[in-house]
């Protein structure tokens, strides 16, 4: 039996901000429990809804030394859909409105949990054999295994991967704060450890120390490692590439299920999808859509900002608004981009819905009553939403980046082969065409659409076939 401890600055349902939840709250109930006992560390946010904080038993408590000074730590812990979960608790890191506030705040309040994941471990009497981190908040993980606590016989041989979800985000600020709060000597702040451009990086503390490295798709394993898409730590990234993989992220299929999802009206299948269209009158009643006739719905759910692609819709809206299309739009972000969707809605009444704000239901309504789902991204490690949308049978219109890339097969007229369209060069007029040319299969074709409907309903994404990976990787870091 190995043991595998997830450490995560947010997991669903507890807490979540973004797919990074999706996938620390679904991968630990996919992996084989018989030969490996996986659990979960996270913070116990004030914020979190009392539903999910009430689940959570008191464990026990201890004072720990972290930025000169002893704080509380206390351990609360529950048991969740075949899952074991341990909070992190400390009212003046954690007591706050919201998970994330900001570095510098940030680096305190991550800075201590992390080294209260490793600090608890004896208490709780579980020693990990690999303690898988995620994202720049757990940077600190490996650091501290490193140095503070290799002194203790219970972590020698204790080793860790660094997931990078998103490698835009770091964690950086200045070197003398980060000594501070870390408490980690001036060694560790050295250009091939934590300096970054006379700074500190957090993520790279991680991306130094952990032993081995993870993305989020394979494509965006290749991206990163050159300058474009490498955020400056492509350098890093290649010098590291024998320890680097993608693994495309999954989905959980019991969650986003077309036949049993309690968030939609109407159930249906790849094999009946006949109540799709039942699906997507409701849609359009709820986001204020014409009912008439038979407009392409194209769905949108996401944040509202340049990475996800909104510069080149913003070049093309008025003109992809003169077809016979509608749009609905589910997300928040940068206010241009909020202030043109709601423009666009007063302006296009029945042909352009916008929900700025974020709503689970009406996420589930938008990708089981679309058509289409657009994602033009810049650049997208993995993304979740093509995935869902294709388990709903809304074909997803992407640019061909990350795990956009890895999980969305463009259609061949030809063959009739497909789960979707794509374009590759970030440019608006692009991405207008392929939007077009969906539309055109869409009203021309029916045949082939309701065909590519049936394929992207059937392709598999869930974590089954991620999770074997994840374990042959982990079987192999512990000599298997």
């Amino acid at each position: 039996m190995k043991n595998i401890l997830f450490a995560a600055s947010e997991c669903a349902p507890f807490l979540k901000t973004g797919g990074l939840a999706d996938v620390v709250g679904s991968l630990p109930k996919y992996l084989d429990k018989a030969y490996f006992d996986c659990r979960v560390v996270m913070p116990y946010y004030s914020c979190m809804d009392p539903k999910w904080r009430s689940l959570a038993t008191f464990h026990s408590s201890f004072y720990m030394d972290i930025d000169g000074k002893d704080v509380y730590v206390g351990i609360l812990e529950c048991d969740y859909d075949g899952v074991h979960y341990y909070f992190i608790d400390n009212e003046e890191y954690l007591g706050r409105e919201k998970p994330y506030l900001g570095m510098p705040t940030d680096l305190g309040r991550f800075a201590f949990f992390c080294k209260a994941v490793l600090s608890i471990l004896p208490v709780v009497g579980f020693r990990p054999d690999i303690i898988h981190c995620h994202d720049w908040q757990t940077g600190f993980i490996p650091v501290y295994l490193n140095s503070f606590f290799q002194g203790n016989s219970f972590f020698h041989g204790i080793k860790s991967i660094m997931t990078i979800h998103n490698l835009k985000f770091q964690g950086i600020w200045d070197k003398p704060l980060f000594m501070k709060v870390s408490g980690l000597p001036e060694y560790y702040f050295s250009p091939d450890k934590m300096e970054f451009h006379r700074d500190a990086n957090m993520l790279k503390g991680g991306m130094v120390y952990a032993n081995a490295l993870t993305t989020v798709s394979a494509t965006y394993a290749e991206e990163i490692k050159t300058p474009y898409y490498g955020e400056r730590l492509d350098g890093l990234l290649r010098a590291r590439a024998h320890d680097l993989r993608g693994i495309v992220n999954g989905i959980d299929y019991d969650v986003f299920n077309p036949e049993t999802d309690e968030m939609i009206p109407y159930h249906f299948s790849a094999e009946d999808p006949s109540n799709k269209k039942k699906v997507k009158e409701e849609l359009q009643k709820r986001m204020g859509l014409s009912t008439e006739g038979d407009a392409m719905v194209i769905g949108i759910v996401s944040r509202l900002t340049d990475q996800k692609g909104f510069d080149l819709i913003a070049c093309v809206m008025e003109e992809m608004l003169q077809d016979n299309v509608q749009f609905a739009v589910l997300g928040t972000g940068d206010q241009r981009y909020e202030d043109m969707f709601r423009y666009f809605a007063d302006k296009y009444p029945g042909k352009v819905g916008a929900a700025i704000y974020y709503s689970e239901e009406v996420a589930h309504m938008i990708y089981a009553g679309s058509d289409a789902f657009l994602m033009p991204s810049a650049f997208e490690p993995c993304g979740l939403s093509q995935m869902m949308a294709m388990r709903y049978g809304s074909l997803p219109i992407v640019r061909e980046t990350g795990g956009l890339k890895d999980t969305v097969q463009p259609y061949n007229e030809f063959d009739k082969s497909g789960t979707g369209f794509s374009f590759t060069n970030y440019n608006a007029h692009d991405m207008m065409n392929v939007v077009r040319y969906a539309e055109k299969v869409y009203f021309d074709r029916p045949d082939d659409w309701a065909q590519l409907v049936k394929q992207a309903m059937n392709a598999d994404y869930s974590w089954k076939a991620s999770a074997l990976k994840y374990q042959e990787m982990y079987d192999w870091m512990c000599g298997y």
